[in-house]
C-alpha cells in the first residue's frame, strides 16, 4: 500500500483540514479500486482540544467510541470495501495514559483496507496540536501522513480565494478575490478575530458564486449581490484603526457600524476609551516607563498592552488631546448640545456626518507620532522614539 493508513491533519484552517482529510480517504479508494466506507466521530469540542462532549459521563464514552474505532479498524473484509475512520478533536483520547494506550493499540492493529485520520482543530492562536503534539508524533513514528493547516492570513486569504475558485473551475474577474476576501472578513486586522472558519465561509461563497456564473467571470458586482457580509469583531477593528490612525480601513468600517445602526453614543463612547488609553501608554512611553512596569500599572495583559503601545506611538501627546477635545464636542453634538451649552438641532445625519469629518481631521493626520514598521508591530512595549 502505497497511501498510509494513518494520517494526522491540525491547525486553525477548519476547511483545509477537513478537505486534507476527504483527499485522504478518496487517494485510499482510489487504490484500493472501489469507494471506502467513512465513518466520522468527534472525541472533543472545538475550542478546547481536551473538551469533553458529555460531562459526567465522560471516560464511558471515550471508551465506547475507542471500541468503535477499533472494531471499524482491525477487521478486514474478504468483500466489499475498507473503512475510513475520521477522528475529529481527538484529545480526550490520549489525555489518559489508558485510553492513550488503547488508541496506540487499535491504531498499531489497523487490518488492511482500512485507516484512521484524525482532524484536530486547534483553538484560535493555539500553539500547538492537542496534548503538546503527543498524538501527530505517533502517527509520525508510524510513517503516516501528518500535516499543519495555519488559518490564512489576511495577506493571503485573496491568494487563497483565487485558487481555491480554479479549483471548482470558476473564474475569477479583476478585483472580485479580494472583495470576497473581504466580506469573509479577512481584512480585518484585530489579531484576536478567530479565523479558524473564513475559508470555509470563502468556500461555501465560491460554489454559489460558480454556480451563479458557470460560463463567466465571477464579477465584484456579483460579489457585492450575493455574498453578505461577515466581517468578525467590526468594533474592535474599528477602535484599531482609529489607534493605529489608518483612515481609509476607519472609515470603511464605521460606515459598515452606522449601516448596522449602531447607536451614536456607544461609539463615542468607545473611541473616548480608546483615546484615554493611548493617552496614558503615550505618556508612560515619553516618560520612559518599562514595559513590565505599564502591564502593571494599566492591569493589562502583555498582548494588549503591547498593541495599544504600538498605537500609541502614531500619535503626538498634543495630538490625542486635540483628538479628544474635539470628541468632546461630537459629543455634544450627537446629543442636541452645542459646544457653548446651548440647544442645537439633532439630526442623526449630522452627527454621522461629523464623526467621519472627526476622522478624517485626527485619524488622517500624521503628526508627531512615528509610525509603526512595515510588518505593524514593534519590537518592544516601551521604546522611546
Amino acid at each position: 500500500m502505497t497511501v498510509p493508513q494513518l494520517a494526522y491533519f491540525w491547525g486553525e484552517d477548519a476547511f483545509s483540514i477537513e478537505l486534507a482529510a476527504e483527499e485522504f480517504a478518496k487517494e485510499l479508494a482510489s487504490e484500493a479500486g472501489q469507494p471506502l466506507d467513512v465513518w466520522r466521530a468527534t472525541a472533543g469540542g472545538e475550542d478546547s482540544a481536551d473538551a469533553v462532549a458529555e460531562p459526567g459521563g465522560s471516560a464511558a464514552r471515550r471508551q465506547k467510541l475507542l471500541a468503535q474505532i477499533d472494531q471499524r479498524t482491525s477487521t478486514g473484509t474478504l468483500f466489499g470495501a475498507g473503512t475510513v475512520v475520521i477522528v475529529r478533536q481527538p484529545g480526550p483520547l490520549i489525555r489518559e495514559s489508558a485510553s492513550r494506550e488503547q488508541l496506540l493499540k487499535s491504531i498499531d492493529s489497523i487490518a488492511p483496507g482500512n485507516a484512521i485520520a484524525f482532524v484536530d482543530l486547534i483553538a484560535s492562536g493555539g500553539k500547538g496540536p492537542t496534548q503538546a503534539g503527543a498524538l501527530r508524533d505517533e502517527i509520525a513514528v508510524r510513517k503516516g501522513r501528518v500535516g499543519e493547516f495555519p488559518a490564512p492570513s489576511r495577506e493571503r486569504m485573496e491568494g487563497w480565494v483565487t485558487n481555491r475558485a480554479k479549483q471548482l473551475g470558476a473564474t475569477l474577474g479583476p478585483g472580485a478575490a479580494r472583495l470576497l476576501a473581504e466580506r469573509v472578513g479577512a481584512f480585518v486586522r484585530e489579531n484576536d478575530v478567530d479565523r479558524r472558519r473564513q475559508t470555509e465561509m470563502a468556500n461555501a461563497e465560491l460554489e454559489k458564486l460558480a454556480l451563479y456564473r458557470p460560463d463567466t467571470p465571477i464579477t465584484p458586482q456579483d460579489v457585492e449581490v450575493l455574498v453578505g457580509e461577515a466581517v468578525p469583531g467590526s468594533t474592535w477593528a474599528f477602535l484599531d484603526s482609529v489607534g493605529s490612525r489608518r483612515p481609509a480601513e476607519a472609515s470603511a468600517l464605521i460606515s459598515r457600524l452606522l449601516a448596522e445602526a449602531t447607536p451614536m453614543p456607544i461609539l463615542i463612547t468607545q473611541i473616548h476609551r480608546r483615546l484615554r488609553e493611548l493617552i496614558v501608554i503615550r505618556e508612560h512611553i515619553d516618560a520612559g516607563t518599562k514595559p513590565p512596569d505599564i502591564v502593571r500599572e494599566m492591569k493589562l495583559q502583555p498582548f494588549r498592552a503591547q498593541k495599544l503601545a504600538e498605537q500609541a506611538r502614531t500619535w503626538s501627546a498634543d495630538e490625542l488631546d486635540d483628538a479628544l477635545t474635539d470628541l468632546y464636542e461630537l459629543d455634544l453634538l450627537s446629543k442636541g448640545i452645542a459646544s457653548d451649552g446651548s440647544p442645537h438641532s439633532l439630526s442623526d445625519d449630522r452627527s454621522e456626518l461629523a464623526l467621519v469629518a472627526w476622522l478624517g481631521e485626527h485619524v488622517g493626520r500624521a503628526g508627531g507620532g512615528t509610525r509603526p514598521t512595515d510588518s505593524g508591530r514593534s519590537s518592544e512595549v516601551g521604546t522611546r522614539r
